[in-house]
């Protein structure tokens, strides 16, 4: 037996487990797990993996006639689940093809593994990554789609939620930073938090109650190698909907649950080092201490922001985010400091090359993080190897701009809905196929337009309040 492979089953003994959970996600970003009992393990699943995997039953696979897929766990994520009653270990997986013809091209850990490599092979050691993940904790929420011919309706309620009479209720956009007894969701953060770092080795830097009522919530993870943060946005996730669950709560990170309120956005923090240096540093530059690889890098984000849009906010409700009036990055301008603009360069500090970074605002939690992540890193790259220029920086409120300033300043607006961003994609995708496969694009541009036409096609209730009497 080959000294690693006895390592592995060490490590797995030392948990005294009785099953093996094997986690991978689906091209939309959902999590998906299949369970076996360990003591089914031996040296040849350990090098095979699990061969048992009907691709053509996951959204965005593949077809029937091509169905057999292996998953093969990779060990390094090995993890007790603390939510199983029975003992279990966690473990994320690569997907492969059956028969050996080697990984799966629309694997969205392959993705980012690719997006990583393409990197060192560029001559650039690491990338680092920090996104803000937003969401929110309800007590209930409701919903009836099943006669969709006969009519649909939702329904959200929240201790905290304005339109309730509680003792200290959250008023519309003033959820940020509120104290207990406001902030009902401090323990539950807390635990997340603590399960993120005791269970899964991920480390917190902050969590705080977000700005919209009825229980939005923060939680920001340390920075972390791309695939990496993207396992741990999807760990994130996990653990969040399961402490929700454990005490009776519900939580999403569907974008837009409220209306006439903020949504959940995930800005995404990233810089790029060699050499132990950072690449976006340079302490000579007076307006954000930002290097002209920086400022290419952002010239790239800005050239592609629109297509981008389609991988990074994959869903209709995501528009209903990217509206102005509620602090979303609506237009595509860099600043720094300036949240009115898709692209900041945060200036807390002066003088600290750890802390020099991009942070791209587009984004929100529905997006499948590991595409998000290399699709950003590609866009980047992009504009470096063309050494695109990202203009001047807008340092003004441009939700206050006139239309004419915003012509003057040449300031573009992100997709009004998913549609449009889907065929932006199709007309500017060149910059992500070192990485993106033909077939993945074309998978993310068929399911993206099919989502937006079944949701065009049925009748709002709005719409009977706007239009009944005509």
């Amino acid at each position: 037996m080959k000294a690693e492979t006895e390592k592995i089953i060490q490590i797995i003994k030392s948990y005294d487990a009785k099953f093996l959970d094997l986690q991978f996600t689906d091209l939309l970003g959902k999590l998906q797990h299949v369970t076996i009992m360990l003591n089914k393990l031996d040296e040849s699943f350990l090098e095979s993996g699990f061969p048992k995997l009907d691709g053509s039953s996951i959204r965005g696979f593949v077809e029937i006639h091509e169905s057999d897929m292996v998953l093969m766990p990779d060990y390094t994520t090995i993890a007790l689940d603390p939510f199983s009653e029975t003992k279990t270990i966690r473990v994320l997986c690569d997907v492969y093809m059956g028969y050996g013809k080697g990984r799966f091209s629309k694997d969205p850990r392959w993705i980012a593994q690719k997006a990583e490599k393409h990197l060192e092979e560029l001559g650039i050691d690491i990338s680092y990554w920090g996104p803000e993940l937003e969401f929110f904790v309800f007590n209930k929420a409701r919903w009836d789609v099943s006669v969709p011919y006969r009519g649909m309706s939702y329904e959200i309620d929240s201790n905290e939620a304005a339109w309730n009479s509680g003792s200290y209720p959250i008023r519309f956009k003033e959820g940020y930073y509120p104290a207990m007894p406001q902030d009902t969701l401090m323990d539950f953060r807390n635990e997340c938090s603590l399960i993120l770092k005791e269970s899964f080795r991920i480390d917190i830097d902050a969590h705080h109650h977000e700005v919209a009522t009825a229980g939005q919530c923060e939680i920001d993870m340390e920075y972390d190698t791309l695939t990496k943060m993207a396992d741990n946005v999807q760990t994130c996730k996990y653990v969040v909907k399961n402490v929700a669950r454990k005490h009776g709560l519900t939580a999403t990170f569907m974008p837009k649950p409220i209306y006439k309120d903020n949504a959940s956005g995930m800005h995404v923090h990233s810089s790029l080092w060699s050499g132990g240096e950072n690449l976006f540093y340079d302490p000579e530059d007076k307006y954000a201490e930002l290097s002209q690889i920086g400022r290419y890098f952002v010239g790239g984000l800005i050239e592609h922001s629109r297509a981008l849009a389609a991988i990074v906010c994959p869903t209709t409700n995501s528009y209903k985010r990217l509206t102005p009036g509620y602090e979303a990055p609506v237009y595509i301008a860099w600043s720094k400091s300036n949240r009115s603009a898709n692209i900041r360069i945060p200036v807390y500090q002066i003088g600290n090359p750890r802390s020099k970074r991009v942070e791209f605002r587009t984004p929100d939690p529905s997006c499948n993080p590991y595409l998000a992540f290399a699709a950003i890193l590609m866009a980047g790259l992009d504009g470096m190897k063309k050494k695109i220029d990202p203009g001047e920086p807008i340092d003004m409120n441009i939700y206050h701009l006139t239309t004419e300033d915003k012509r003057k300043y040449g300031i573009k607006q992100l997709p009004n809905n998913l549609l449009e961003a889907v065929q932006e994609l199709e007309c500017d995708n060149e910059f992500l196929r070192p990485v993106f496969t033909a077939d993945l694009i074309e998978s993310i541009i068929s399911i993206e337009k099919n989502m937006y036409y079944e949701l065009c096609s049925m009748p709002h209730p709005y719409e009977f309040y706007l239009y009944f009497d005509v």
